[in-house]
């Protein structure tokens, strides 16, 4: 297996890791088995030597080297060990008088003797191989001197062969445990990554083909419930939104191109026909005009919403901020389409206290929320239904030095399907694509609304009609206790 990407990283900042970790612990178990079994013999050696053993060589000490042979011959002889430890016993001239192996030993090199001589407690140690090459732990304990001299030593030996073999076995079985362990844990590991990197493999050849265009790419259902399944989700749901903002803007691109042609068209034609009548037809010309004049005006309409968008998308929308009085601004608002109620067959209703509502804002982005929601409701009105706008100022907080306006816009036309109610403030969406509109003026509404620190509420019924409630922080008025109702032609008339 080519070891890449996750794959490459787990076998390196994982399994290496494992790997030395092991290792480390094996070597370490070694050295304490070795350092444990190691002491275990020295001190089996050091407890072969006691004051017994000087007191019954003081006997045999400062005679004659006879005397002292045969001493040495029954220490031997009477050596409970000898199938562990070979005991040598040495003479004050360094020779070995006897050893517990039965041979002669000539011109033996004792390594540790001098270190026995030289010591404070004339005992010296020695670890290595002998001439042999048998690896042995030897100790050499000094007998009491007579008059100031030498009078011989005692020398322990036993072989650490099978201690090193059984250290040996303990690390190839630690080897072999190491190994398997390794194994399960690269397999384990290989399956666990193999179950990452082939979904994320898949994820990103979506991604590739999700970014080349192909919006109906979609990953297979995964059988894992984790991370990786809500992220395999995640990318169909994005794909999805995309392909739905797709078609979103591309209808968007039609409504558009719609709107802006059939006012051209109407430009165009009114144009050439009073071009052609000349002054013959006065009447004729005027109707023309005015035609051209409201296509113009529409046209006008389509460009500020497409400029409008640009500045949504990019957040350029921006405010020129000053005092204004909100419900002034809705009354002109409602004023413009006193005449289109008429002219529709729809009934307009208009009540809102007479009284001044006033904050920090921007009165053109402020009348473009109310006249945009004003014809929404026209739009989705036939004739013979009612449109009813009123408002009221709530006071609930008295220490809080804004009131909170509430603006109701409440139509009896078709409503909006429960369905379509949660994106009807995204871009590009309609709900009925059969009304003329570009599908952006509730987006460019909520967002006025938001920069005012106001919100925008929509509550619909498919088939009975829809309630848009806006709601703005206002400065703090006297309200009377039983504010009159102020009618549109009322205030339409003291504006005159």
């Amino acid at each position: 297996m080519k070891l890449s990407g996750i794959t490459k990283r787990w076998a390196l900042n994982t399994l290496l890791v494992v790997v030395i970790i092991l290792l480390i612990f094996t070597c370490i178990l070694m050295l304490m088995l070795r350092s444990y079994y190691y002491e275990t013999v020295s001190v089996k050696l050091s407890s072969q030597y006691s004051d017994s053993v000087a007191n019954f060589f003081s006997v045999y000490t400062g005679g004659t080297d006879e005397r002292f042979e045969t001493g040495a011959r029954e220490f031997v002889e009477n050596f409970s060990q000898k199938d562990s430890i070979e005991v040598w016993v040495i003479d004050k001239d360094s020779n070995v008088a006897i050893s517990s192996s039965g041979f002669s030993i000539e011109d033996a090199k004792i390594q540790e003797y001098k270190q026995a001589l030289s010591s404070k407690t004339h005992i010296g140690e020695f670890r290595g191989k002998l001439e042999s090459g048998e690896k042995v732990m030897a100790m050499t304990f000094m007998l009491p001197m007579v008059n100031g001299e030498n009078s011989g030593a005692i020398r322990y030996i036993i072989s650490v062969e099978e201690i090193d073999d059984q250290l040996f076995r303990i690390f190839i079985v630690s080897v072999l445990i190491i190994t398997v362990i390794i194994s399960l844990v690269t397999i384990s590991g290989m399956f666990f990554i193999q179950s990452i990197v082939n979904p994320v493999r898949e994820i990103n050849e979506t991604a590739k083909r999700i970014a080349k265009g192909d919006l109906g790419a979609r990953i297979e259902s995964r059988q894992y419930n984790d991370e990786i399944g809500e992220l395999c989700e995640t990318i169909n749901y994005m794909a999805s939104e995309i392909n739905t903002t797709d078609k979103m803007r591309n209808d968007f691109i039609s409504t558009v191109s719609h709107e802006m042609r059939t006012p051209l068209t109407a430009i165009k034609g009114w144009g050439e026909t009073i071009l052609q009548i000349g002054d013959t037809d006065p009447a004729l010309t005027k109707r023309g005009i005015e035609v051209i004049i409201n296509e113009s005006s529409r046209l006008t309409g389509v460009v500020e919403d497409l400029l409008d968008l640009s500045k949504l998308i990019n957040g350029r929308l921006s405010l020129r901020v000053e005092k204004i009085d909100v419900l002034a601004e809705l009354d002109e608002a409602a004023f413009v389409f006193k005449d289109r109620s008429m002219r529709e067959g729809i009934e307009l209703i208009y009540n809102v206290p007479h009284t001044p509502a006033p904050m920090d804002g921007d009165s053109n982005r402020i009348k473009q929320v109310f006249v945009n929601i004003l014809d929404n409701a026209f739009k989705y009105t036939e004739q013979g239904g009612k449109i009813t706008v009123y408002a009221e100022i709530e006071d609930n907080n008295k220490q809080d030095e804004h009131c909170v306006l509430k603006i109701y816009v409440e139509d009896t036309g078709c409503g909006i399907a429960e369905d379509d109610l949660p994106r009807i403030r995204e871009k590009f969406y309609k709900s009925n694509i059969s009304v003329r509109g570009s599908g952006i003026g509730l987006a460019v509404c909520d967002e006025i609304m938001k920069l005012h620190n106001g919100e925008v509420d929509i509550q619909s019924e498919l088939g009975k009609g829809t309630l848009v409630t806006l709601s703005l922080p206002v400065d703090r008025v006297e309200l009377p206790e039983e504010p009159p109702i102020a009618y549109l032609e009322e205030r339409s008339t003291e504006d005159e």
